[in-house]
């Protein structure tokens, strides 16, 4: 098993902490891993992403041309990144930050709508938790109580008090798939 993720969008909405939670989380499991950030000039507005492999066998290098699935959560991410993902891979789209479909019909494809939930949620800034739900229940290739670890250690002293929302939108963007 070997799966190559791009994780794309503006600098702010959280692709990387994506990226760093799968990898925390599937070095925690026993899966080799990568992790490789790309960020664009500015930090909050301008283009970020980053290039995530999971695999049970030693990784020869973080950079890949293709990739197995790509997690896209704005529209210039779908444009630059979806010719990329190999025929039959799984793309994520934030569906209401993106308007546009994916026009590949070897693909699979989850629409699903961070900021809503989000928003419902009273908090913008945890619609990549969201999304991390979502890939995770629909990859199944990490387990949730692991994710969830992760964000316990990621969110503490004095934002210790983020982790039960962060928690639950996790939680939520995994029923979007269930």
């Amino acid at each position: 098993m070997k799966k190559q993720i791009i994780i794309s969008g503006f600098g702010g909405q959280g692709g990387l902490a994506i990226g760093k939670n799968l990898v925390e989380a599937g070095m925690a499991e026993g899966l080799e891993v990568t992790w490789a950030p790309s960020y664009g000039p500015e930090m909050r507005g301008g283009t970020a992403n980053c290039s995530v492999v999971l695999s049970d066998k030693k990784v020869g290098s973080p950079v890949f041309a293709s990739y197995t699935e790509l997690i896209a959560l704005n529209a210039p991410s779908l444009d630059k990144f979806e010719a990329g993902v190999v025929p039959g891979g799984t793309v994520f789209v934030n569906s209401n930050v993106v308007t546009d479909k994916v026009s590949r019909s070897d693909l699979t494809v989850y629409y699903v709508p961070c900021n809503e939930i989000a928003e419902k949620l009273g908090n913008l800034k945890v619609s990549n938790m969201v999304m991390l739900g979502a890939y995770v229940a629909a990859t199944k290739i990490l387990k949730p109580e692991t994710i969830e670890a992760m964000i316990k250690e990621m969110f503490t002293g004095a934002k210790a008090k983020l982790v039960p929302l962060n928690i639950e939108a996790f939680h939520e963007g995994m029923a979007c798939i269930a």
